[in-house]
């Protein structure tokens, strides 16, 4: 039986930080929806003297903010359904077709890696109203495809570079090409990248502020982080509305993150270790 060490304790502290790390903003976001302006100020930290559901409830039977919600969830489920039908059928074709120039341009593919989002925001901005996507949901979506592509090929490539050749060989022995392969056998084999991956846009979809901030300008296609802009007037802020509706807003991203947990740490860790 292997003894308690220190290694362990160092372990299980370093773990219990990083767990408050992560829960302190958290419970303290939640907890500030039950607060009043006063209480909040005072008392930021704590739970709150007075419980008060006021807010809470005034957001859920607000109908923008349902429609915040479903702008959202159009946006980042599109965005992601795209990037993972456009980047594992492009990582396919990397890991399983040689071809002149491949590796350079497979190479080119992970320089938008190093790329800022931030600084192609302007001509981004250009380009987006040249073909008419200003204010749309596609002007959002398209740009956001393209930024994760790089990242999501690169996952899916690792992946797949680690699935057995010989059932590609053996598969091409009886005839199957790589368009049925890919579908009825890569595909199926790759449940934990692609829920890595789906994982990975969703989240960071559901959490842009910048790129819908700029393309989005009428209130009926502005997503949730927007919707928070009319808690904040102009001589003072309704920090307890706004962090209650985060709470809110916030709560299918953990659903969806908790609910692919496991398949997330099979899809990294698929294709990090030979054999």
């Amino acid at each position: 039986m292997p003894t308690f060490g220190w290694r362990q304790a160092t372990r299980i502290i370093v773990l219990m930080l990083v767990t408050f790390a992560i829960l302190f903003p958290l419970s303290a976001t939640v907890l500030g929806g039950f607060k009043t302006q006063g209480d909040l100020t005072t008392n930021p930290f704590l739970f709150p003297r007075n419980w008060h559901l006021e807010f809470y409830h005034g957001i859920l039977v607000d109908p923008d903010f349902w429609r915040y919600l479903w702008n959202s969830l159009f946006i980042s489920f599109v965005t992601t359904l795209i990037t993972v039908i456009v980047a594992s059928m492009a990582a396919f074709t990397f890991s399983h077709m040689r071809f002149f120039g491949s590796e350079y341009i497979f190479g080119y593919l992970l320089m938008g890696l190093m790329f800022p989002f931030a600084a192609a925001i302007i001509p981004l901005f250009i380009k987006v109203r040249d073909f008419g996507l200003v204010d749309t949901p596609w002007g959002v979506i398209v740009p956001q495809v393209a930024f994760g592509l790089a990242f999501s090929t690169l996952l899916f490539r690792t992946f797949f570079d680690e699935l057995p050749r010989e059932l590609f060989e053996a598969a091409r022995v009886d005839g199957c090409g790589y368009a049925r392969f890919y579908l009825s056998f890569t595909l199926p084999l790759s449940t934990p990248i692609i829920a890595t991956v789906a994982t990975f846009i969703f989240v960071g979809s559901w959490n842009n502020y910048l790129l819908p901030l700029i393309m989005l300008n009428s209130s009926e296609n502005i997503t949730w982080p927007l919707g928070m802009l009319q808690f904040q007037g102009e001589y003072i802020v309704e920090w307890n509305k706004i962090l209650a509706f985060v709470t809110l807003s916030l709560a299918p991203a953990i659903v969806f993150f908790l609910a692919a947990q496991k398949y997330i740490v099979a899809g990294l860790t698929g294709g990090a270790v030979k054999g």
